[in-house]
C-alpha cells in the first residue's frame, strides 16, 4: 500500500565531479555507515537535479522548484530547535508542470561558505547539505530530497604552541598540577588520542607547633 502515498515525482540530486571526488564514510545509528562527498574550504558546489516522473503520462503541477546550500548545528536532544549558520538558495525552475522524460536541471553555489567542519558526535552535529523543494498547491505535499556533504577545512598551525599548566586541588592540603606540551589541539587529536600530560603531584603536611609555654 506505500506506493499509494508515494509522491509522483522522484528527485535525485548529482554533482558534476561525483566520480571523481574523494569521500568519507561517515557512521550512523546501529553500525550503518554512508559515504559523503568531501568538500574543502569554501569550493564551488555544482551539479544537476534530476525529476523522473512515476507516470510520464500524467501532469505533475508545481508551484516552482528551488534548491537549497544549508549549513546547520543540532543538538540531538532538542531537535525540534537547529541553528543554520549558512543559508544560500538558488531557484531552478518558476511555477509549471513536469510531463513526460526525466527532466534535468543545473544549479551552482559559486564560493559556498563553509566557515566549520563537519561533525557528527553523541549530542551534537554540524552538517552540511543540499535540499531540493518542489512546492505544490492545494492538499498536495511538497517534494522534498535531501543530500548531505561533508566538509573538512585545513588551517596552517599556529606558529606559537606554548605549553599549558592547570592546577587544581585542596587548599593547603593536596596540589595537582597538569602540564600539557601544546596549548592548541586539533579536535581529531582531542576526541581520539588521550592527551600527554605530566601530571605533579604536591602534598601539604601540616606540622603543629608545640606550646612550650
Amino acid at each position: 500500500m506505500s506506493f499509494l502515498f508515494a509522491p509522483p515525482l522522484s528527485v535525485s540530486i548529482v554533482l558534476d565531479d561525483a566520480a571523481t571526488r574523494p569521500t568519507v564514510s561517515v557512521a550512523h545509528g546501529k553500525g550503518e555507515s554512508e559515504d559523503l562527498p568531501r568538500f574543502v574550504g569554501s569550493e564551488d558546489i555544482k551539479g544537476r537535479v534530476v525529476l523522473t516522473p512515476r507516470d510520464s503520462t500524467k501532469r505533475i503541477d508545481h508551484q516552482g522548484i528551488r534548491i537549497e546550500f544549508i549549513g546547520q548545528i543540532e543538538l540531538y536532544y532538542d531537535k525540534g530547535n537547529h541553528f543554520d549558520f549558512t543559508s544560500l538558495q538558488f531557484d531552478l525552475a518558476p511555477p509549471g508542470f513536469i510531463q513526460g522524460p526525466p527532466v534535468e536541471l543545473p544549479f551552482e553555489f559559486l564560493n559556498a561558505e563553509m566557515p566549520y567542519e563537519s561533525y557528527n558526535g553523541a549530542n551534537v552535529r554540524l552538517r552540511y547539505f543540499l535540499r531540493v523543494t518542489v512546492a505544490r498547491s492545494g492538499f498536495s505535499s511538497n517534494i522534498v530530497k535531501e543530500t548531505e556533504l561533508w566538509v573538512i577545512n585545513y588551517h596552517k598551525a599556529p606558529e606559537m604552541n606554548n605549553t599549558i599548566k592547570m592546577e587544581v586541588g585542596i587548599e593547603d592540603c593536596l596540589h595537582i598540577e597538569f602540564e600539557y606540551n601544546k596549548s592548541k589541539y586539533h579536535l581529531r587529536v582531542c576526541s581520539f588520542i588521550t592527551l600527554l600530560s605530566l601530571v605533579f603531584l604536591s602534598l601539604v603536611v601540616a606540622v603543629p607547633f608545640l606550646n612550650t609555654t
